[in-house]
């Protein structure tokens, strides 16, 4: 069985989100996906607009989706390859090159996916911010 990680913060959650889900479970056959906890978003300096249960449970609920455990830190991402016996990470290209990732290579696969275009959950609060909603 090939197992597949990713992680992310999952706020508001949208269709970049399901597509990159859905893009992660076709090169596998099990998906675990790290949820950032409220804690470690303040760690980042982000705010989430959803508690970190209630996105937890959102991403549970995608039918892509095989579990869901915490991410609680930076470091925790070679523990997690090993405890759930990763065959490979994967991320938005946006993450590229970035250490965070790349040091996880002698471990496993890592594959970085394209973003879905003009979504995410930051212009989601930028357009709310400014009373642009979607489709108009």
């Amino acid at each position: 069985m090939k197992k597949i990680l990713t992680y992310g913060t999952f706020d508001l959650f949208h269709m970049g989100h399901l597509n990159i889900l859905k893009r992660a479970k076709q090169l596998g056959d099990y998906l675990v996906v790290a949820v950032s906890t409220d804690e470690f978003n303040e760690i980042k300096n982000k705010t989430s607009y959803y508690p970190y249960e209630e996105r937890k449970a959102i991403v549970e609920s995608i039918k892509y989706v095989d579990e869901v455990i915490p991410e609680k830190s930076w470091n925790q991402k070679l523990n997690d390859i090993k405890k759930h016996n990763i065959d490979i990470v994967v991320m938005g290209d946006d993450w590229k090159n970035n250490e965070k990732f790349e040091c996880l290579k002698p471990l496993c696969e890592v594959v970085y996916l394209s973003r879905t275009p003009v979504i995410s959950s930051t212009k989601i609060k930028k357009d709310n911010l400014e009373g642009d909603f979607y489709g108009k």
